[in-house]
């Protein structure tokens, strides 16, 4: 009798332990995150605890670089550039971040002179593709060696080099290789959000990142299941590029602006010639939130954006993407607090 029992306790502890191998790998419990716009000025604790407020767990420190295409060499830790961007403001911030039990993003940007975001930077010759890789790795190793020594629980290689990552590929693929040699934690890319199927290192990446500025309502002021309706397809679509490269998708960027159609993408219209719309900014976050955040396959995602001095930012008349002191930002307050455990 004594050896039945015993071979139906290891029958059972057998069985347990296929189920949890057979499991889906990703955790329930998402990263509730906003993009935190680096100061010009040091800052001190204090100047977080309104992320508290709205129970974020995660920021994504953002510390910009330049570049002008027809050069092509990064530059960066530059004297005139904001505290927050420099090396010691980017560890100090992560410092402060931590002891308020945030987890940290690094999420470098660059800002190329003459056309603002990088997607389609591509300079005109190969000796210039080769400066700029050159100088585009220092830039992210500095900063990966930063978020290893303060134990950066995030690290992303670059954000919406939508034309580089198609013509280079390779030199991609070594930067990674690179990055893991001088940062321990979790490693991923921001695609742009109409290019990430071209992207062809997401098997090196813990994290299939994308920047999710999705059209999904060409509405004013589309309700909360109208844009949920709209979303159907490209949710599809992000479920299947997770099965196929058995990596968790995370929105490395989103949000809305509080204006007229902010739904569609914005930027189809001049934010000037559109009225504010509290309404549509916080439908299309309850949208959003409703229709990703109880997926296992998703892992949650950084609201763009929010600022320092809290108290004079947003607010009735802002049409900025910031969601602080409108309604918008009860809405990330309450799905920010949902346990999904």
């Amino acid at each position: 009798m004594k050896n039945v029992f015993l071979s139906i306790i290891l029958f059972g502890v057998l069985v347990i332990g296929l189920l949890s191998f057979n499991k889906e790998p990703f955790a329930k419990t998402k990263i509730n995150g906003v993009s935190f716009v680096a100061p010009r000025n040091e800052i001190s604790s204090d100047e977080l605890m309104p992320l508290k407020t709205v129970n974020t767990g995660w920021i994504a420190v953002i510390p910009y670089a330049f570049t002008r295409e027809e050069e092509g060499e990064i530059f960066f830790h530059h004297t005139r550039q904001h505290w927050g961007e420099s090396l010691y403001g980017v560890a100090k911030t992560i410092e402060m971040a931590h002891g308020m039990n945030m987890s940290v993003m690094v999420k470098p940007h660059v800002w190329v002179r003459g056309q603002g975001w990088p997607g389609d930077f591509q300079p005109d010759s190969e000796e210039k593709w080769k400066l700029w890789e050159t100088s585009y790795t220092k830039y992210i190793l500095a900063y990966a060696k930063i978020a290893d020594s303060v134990n950066a629980e995030l690290f992303c290689i670059g954000t919406e080099f939508r034309k580089a990552v198609v013509q280079r590929p390779e030199y991609w693929k070594g930067l990674i290789s690179e990055v893991k040699k001088a940062y321990k934690g979790k490693i991923t890319y921001a695609a742009n959000w109409d290019n990430f199927e071209n992207v062809t290192f997401w098997d090196q990446l813990d994290y299939i990142g994308i920047d999710a500025y999705f059209p999904v309502s060409e509405e004013k002021t589309p309700s909360k299941e109208q844009i949920k309706e709209q979303w159907a397809e490209s949710k599809n679509q992000l479920k299947k590029l997770s099965g196929k490269h058995n990596k968790p998708i995370l929105f490395t960027e989103f949000g809305f602006q509080s204006v007229d159609f902010t739904a569609d993408g914005h930027w189809k219209y001049d934010q000037d010639t559109l009225a504010v719309n509290h309404q549509a900014q916080a439908n299309a976050f309850d949208a959003t939130f409703d229709t990703f955040w109880k997926e296992d396959w998703f892992a949650g995602g950084f609201v763009w954006k929010w600022h320092t001095n809290h108290e004079n930012i947003g607010g009735v008349a802002c049409k900025e993407f910031t969601p602080q002191n409108k309604p918008a930002e009860g809405v990330i307050k309450e799905w920010f607090g949902k346990s999904l455990n």
